[in-house]
């Protein structure tokens, strides 16, 4: 094998952005039959099998590294593009570099896309955003699917860096009747839970001495969206401060007490010097030093 034609790896990086061969032969104007030669190209010069035909598209571990050296390459070519005074710092083939970027809801819902808006602003960068709960966008990290990811993981990624951005505190919230009934019985109030992984609710419960397995539960799979159900008197929910704090003030919302549940947040990145990424997490540590409570002290 004589290297790995860089043409070839941002081809499975579209497949795999795109999730067809169609969509990425529209992207990168072929046809896509020339999208699947390329492929089949690349895994016989690697002798690995690298992209799951199915729908969407997906890699196989070894093509997720492919995917992660495309996904490096085209950040440090819009970078070196940008220093050499190129217009916009396009790549090659003239489109805006896109930043894929693993975000939690909450964060997404309260104050992430601001620093974003203000990097699109001023590097003329795109952002690919994937949505996942905190405890797992490092995964997509881990898996090339994104260059970084705002995650509740403090050690480090292989090939990343960490930076602290604070805390997100949790308190539970209900609308005044539910909350009356919760003085009563905790037990027969309705939860709103995000999704199936969302074990917010439940800790606050077992802390409280309520079985979680014991209340009926809605579940609401957005950030907006669940604040609205629990606004709405659906049932109760932890909601963070500064999504809840208007509703609280004006008894739209009362909070229900017992202990706040502090949700530490990291940004990692991948470990590479790129002026856009250094950007990126420059503005968006100083948004989340503006909204967040400050970092939990490491042990």
């Amino acid at each position: 094998m004589n290297g790995l034609p860089i043409e070839l790896a941002e081809t499975l990086a579209a497949v795999v952005d795109t999730g067809t061969m169609d969509a990425a032969a529209r992207r990168l104007h072929i046809t896509p039959s020339a999208v699947s030669q390329r492929i089949r190209t690349l895994e016989d010069r690697l002798g690995r099998v690298l992209l799951v035909r199915s729908k969407p598209a997906r890699t196989t571990e070894a093509g997720a590294r492919v995917v992660r050296l495309a996904r490096q390459y085209t950040l440090l070519e819009h970078d070196a593009l940008v220093e050499l005074g190129a217009e916009g710092g396009g790549g090659h083939d003239g489109r805006t570099v896109s930043l894929p970027l693993a975000v939690n809801a909450d964060s997404m819902a309260t104050w992430f896309l601001r620093p974003l808006a203000e990097v699109a602003r001023t590097h003329g960068a795109a952002f690919d955003l994937h949505r996942d709960d905190q405890d797992f966008t490092a995964d997509l990290l881990e898996s090339g699917e994104v260059v970084a990811a705002v995650t509740s993981r403090s050690e480090p990624v292989a090939g990343c860096r960490v930076t602290p951005l604070g805390t997100m505190r949790y308190q539970a919230v209900a609308t005044p009747d539910l909350a009356e009934r919760m003085r009563v019985d905790a037990a027969s109030v309705p939860v709103v839970d995000f999704d199936r992984r969302d074990d917010l609710q439940s800790r606050w419960l077992r802390g409280r001495g309520v079985d979680p397995a014991r209340p009926p539960r809605h579940y609401v799979p957005g950030s907006h969206d669940f604040a609205l159900a629990v606004e709405a008197g659906l049932g109760w929910g932890m909601l963070p401060e500064v999504q809840s704090a208007a509703a609280s003030g004006s008894g739209r919302l009362e909070r229900l007490g017992g202990a706040a549940i502090d949700v530490p947040l990291y940004w990692q990145q991948w470990n590479i010097e790129s002026p856009l990424l250094a950007a990126t997490v420059d503005a968006v540590a100083r948004e989340a030093g503006r909204v967040l409570r400050a970092p939990l002290s490491r042990r």
